[in-house]
């Protein structure tokens, strides 16, 4: 087919950008793919505070990528609709997660001529955090797809609401294995950071949010340290400017901080590999999700993981074969299946079932969803 990719691509930050990359790599080789990204994302007032890219990880550059779209002029709309049509292509791919890309993409999308067929990769039908007309806008944009990729069972019941006949394929996040640069081990990746090969290193990654529920893990810190004291938790994560008194003051309140270490910044994706390495164990203490590409990130490195029962996580991490799930809130159960992992040495065993999933998680799959929606 000849197939265009729209959506963020290297070298912006952030885990749809990584999907977009490594979904056009293993479509590319079977299909002729060009890739057309922005020459403007979000505008400054929405990222005040970071730059939105980051080219220290060459592995998800797209050869001959179009930065066509800036989301804030309509004449970048309509030129690249333009150029669209010209490439006359089988199929349009369109990377969906946040109705602030919903008039621009609208618009685009009435301009594509008709032999063009769209499917949406809905990464997230909803915002994880409210949106003016969210709901509007949302259902405006999507109701232009003729199919649509899933990656959780609460994101299928989002798209039925607004399209109750959509064709659509509902399949796990693909395993994002292109952090492991250098294939270090364990102990290399604690030397770099400076924790003893010994200690019990958990790991939370991404960007630090209330909904994702880090102050549920670090209320169970006390119970784990009393029956782990070489264990280490291991916050990595960009936090808001304003948020971070608030979860230094939390740190503080339990009484363990000495068994924390929080690295409060973006890292960049040259980096991740470290953290990753390093890690016994992911923690996900979510309150709410759709799904998470830092599950997929761990699993790139074999690594284990335990995640809360909200939207699509139980559908990836498999209970007692590649981690634990537990209830969300739940401090008390959260530390009790952290603490019964090392104490029944499950790391190898969650290893060994991680690995016999490789095929579900691969990016290949993703590729016969993408073909199976039009054969």
């Amino acid at each position: 087919m000849n197939i265009i990719m729209l959506g963020p691509v290297y070298p912006y930050k952030g885990g749809i950008a990584h999907y977009t990359s490594l979904m056009v790599q293993e479509l590319s080789k079977k299909h002729n793919v060009t890739m057309i990204s922005y020459k403007l994302q979000y505008p400054k007032i929405l990222y005040p505070r970071n730059e939105q890219k980051d080219y220290s990880n060459k592995s998800f550059q797209i050869e001959d990528t179009r930065y066509l779209i800036n989301t804030l002029s309509p004449v970048s709309w309509f030129k690249t609709a333009s150029f669209i049509n010209k490439q006359k292509p089988d199929l349009l791919i369109v990377q969906w997660w946040h109705p602030f890309f919903a008039l621009a993409y609208y618009i685009m999308l009435k301009l594509i001529k008709k032999h063009c067929k769209i499917t949406f990769v809905c990464h997230n039908v909803y915002p994880h955090e409210k949106f003016p007309m969210q709901k509007v806008l949302t259902h405006m944009t999507l109701s232009k797809g003729d199919a649509y990729i899933i990656h959780s069972k609460l994101d299928e019941q989002n798209l039925l609401s607004i399209k109750p006949k959509a064709r659509y394929t509902r399949t796990v996040l693909p395993t994002f294995s292109a952090f492991n640069l250098t294939s270090i081990g364990r102990e290399q990746a604690c030397r770099r950071l400076g924790f003893a090969v010994e200690e019990k290193i958990l790991l939370f990654f991404g960007f630090v949010r209330e909904y994702k529920g880090i102050k549920h893990l670090l209320s169970a810190m006390p119970k784990i340290v009393k029956a782990l004291p070489d264990c280490k938790l291991l916050i990595v994560g960009d936090i808001l400017d304003s948020e971070k008194d608030n979860y230094a003051q939390r740190i503080e309140n339990t009484g363990c901080k000495e068994n924390i270490v929080l690295v409060s910044d973006y890292v960049s994706d040259c980096e991740v590999e470290n953290y990753f390495s390093a890690s016994d164990l992911v923690v996900l203490p979510y309150e709410s999700a759709t799904q998470s590409g830092i599950v997929q990130i761990a699993y790139g490195f074999g690594k284990p993981v335990i995640a809360t029962d909200v939207g699509g996580l139980p559908e990836v991490v498999r209970n007692g074969e590649t981690g634990y799930i537990v209830p969300p809130f739940e401090h008390k159960e959260l530390a009790d299946a952290i603490i019964r992992f090392f104490a029944e040495d499950k790391a190898d065993e969650f290893h060994a079932g991680i690995e016999r999933d490789s095929y579900r998680f691969s990016w290949k799959h993703i590729v016969e969803v993408v073909e199976g929606l039009y054969t």
